[in-house]
């Protein structure tokens, strides 16, 4: 049955389907689960809104920080007044967030059409159709995972890359965190199946893939292998036409070095990781339940970066911690100092209601975080500009990508990823060939700052190499507006061919349509 097409009452033509946006709030695994809420929403009749007012708008939100409420609620004040002047739409919450709170999601917006948790994605269709055809709202929190989002239908962002959750949920107790309570006990897919995804993943044209969980590097414990990640890091590997293995988070307690040595051994897994810190104090270390201390930390990147020299490390760091001192403070200083982080997420404590730290005595005023906050950013800075000033001259490798930076009509500047992750925007000069989302293109670096590098190419046309993911793109294209926008005639500005450049505007469709 297709949920969203429905007859008038004088059993006239069907309606056309009802549209939908999916807007997402919080970390990578949100923005993967939205993929998957969007998969379920179209395999169930529903068609993207592009461009106009949805007639379904899902909030899948985050529960880490105190401004995620905040978010949410403005968010639903802002769609109140909307949905006052478009009949039949439709809200709905989920994520984490609504994971927490529940019912008192619609007692604050009241609203709001459907309210459903972590733990039952695949039910937005028919949740949705049961509000619309009951005329009130539905709200199903379940308890234990329904099923594993990666059965679900999904609706990739990206035609290059994507994501594979290999589990969910989380085993540790850190006191600051909210997820554990949201996501539940971790649960781990079976290598079989993980591998199986990335296999289809790369048939459908990808050629990059990110492996997700909330403790990565823990995978395995489920089913009694504590090397289980390591392993599959190897197997990603022999995936032909594969190029890129990425994967986040890890944590620093069960961090071993079969999991490094699978990473330098391994060609496609990229010369990247993401190792939250939290605190360099290790007596905050231990109130957060962290079970590692600054010296094991500083250890884990330094053995990184003897196997793969190049690698570019990322955290997350928590200011203003319950007892946090100018002391503690220090000490986080000097690790940032020592860990020459590429870039870091820096955040300011925030009381989370529902966890152990919510309650702890001396919590730091405002002011206090606000200015240590400060202070650490400013380190952070100097240390990314540094560290990004020491690749200029260097020759790197860039995916091209479709969603992020910039690209400059007057100046043919497009952005996309180095293999270590770094954003980089490039130049193209006048007479080569456009590269599309999804090609790989060799510059040199010739600038930087600290959230970005500027690269050029080394001689007069750009290096462009045409992949599988790029041809996937064109493809994609061909299918939403029967032209592609890309195409190995088309050149930048200036070019000798005379060939028009599509950048991004509506193009006729044959026949004048």
């Amino acid at each position: 049955m297709t949920l969203p097409d429905s007859r008038s009452e004088t059993g006239g033509a069907a309606e056309a389907p009802r549209t939908y946006e999916v807007r997402t709030f919080g970390c990578q695994m949100n923005v993967h689960d939205s993929e998957r809420l969007s998969g379920s929403l179209e395999a169930a009749g529903y068609v993207r809104a592009d461009g106009t007012p949805a007639d379904i708008v899902v909030i899948n939100t985050c529960a880490v920080r105190e401004n995620a409420d905040n978010k949410l609620y403005g968010t639903l004040g802002h769609l109140a007044s909307i949905k006052r002047e478009h009949e039949g739409m439709q809200i709905a919450v989920g994520g984490c967030l609504a994971q927490k709170d529940k019912d008192v999601i619609l007692q604050k917006a009241p609203w709001v059409d459907v309210v459903f948790g972590t733990h039952n994605m695949g039910s937005l269709p028919v949740l949705l159709e049961r509000s619309r055809h009951n005329g009130e709202a539905q709200l199903e929190i379940l308890e234990s995972l329904e099923v594993f989002p990666s059965t679900l239908p999904t609706r990739r962002e990206s035609t290059h890359s994507g994501w594979v959750s290999i589990s969910v949920g989380c085993n540790n107790t850190c006191t600051f965190c909210i997820v554990p309570a949201l996501r539940g006990k971790e649960k781990d897919r079976r290598p079989g199946d993980i591998l199986s995804e990335i296999e289809l993943l790369v048939a459908d044209g990808a050629i990059e893939v990110t492996l997700l969980g909330q403790n990565v590097n823990s995978y395995g414990v489920e089913f009694g292998d504590r090397l289980a990640f390591g392993k599959l890091l190897r197997a990603a590997g022999s995936i032909e036409g594969l190029e890129r293995v990425r994967f986040t988070s890890p944590h620093p307690a069960a961090f071993t070095d079969d999991v490094i040595d699978a990473m330098a051994e391994t060609p496609n897994v990229m010369p990247q990781l993401h190792m939250p810190l939290q605190s360099g104090s290790d007596r905050i270390l231990k109130a957060m339940r962290r079970s590692y201390r600054s010296e094991k930390f500083l250890g884990i990147l330094e053995r990184v970066r003897a196997r793969i020299p190049n690698a570019a490390i990322t955290t997350d760091i928590i200011v203003g911690f319950p007892g946090e001192t100018e002391d503690d403070f220090a000490d986080t200083l000097r690790v940032v100092e020592e860990a020459r982080f590429a870039s870091a997420y820096t955040f300011q404590y925030s009381i989370r209601p529902g966890t152990p730290a919510a309650t702890l005595p001396d919590q730091v005023p405002k002011s206090v975080v606000q200015e240590r906050y400060e202070r650490l950013t400013e380190l952070q800075e100097r240390i990314s500009g540094e560290e990004n000033a020491a690749l200029v001259g260097t020759s790197i490798e860039v995916l091209v990508s479709s969603v992020e930076g910039r690209r400059d009509g007057s100046n043919a500047r497009m952005s996309g990823r180095a293999e270590d992750n770094r954003l980089v925007h490039f130049d193209v000069p006048a007479g080569s060939a456009l590269p599309r989302p999804g090609d790989v293109v060799s510059v040199v670096v010739t600038r930087s700052a600290p959230h970005f590098l500027i690269a050029a190419p080394a001689g007069d046309v750009l290096p462009v190499r045409r992949t599988r993911a790029g041809d996937a793109f064109d493809r994609a294209e061909a299918e939403s507006c029967a032209i592609p926008s890309h195409g190995s005639a088309l050149t930048a500005a200036g070019g000798g061919s005379g060939t028009t450049v599509n950048i991004g505007l509506p193009t006729r469709r044959p026949g004048g349509a």
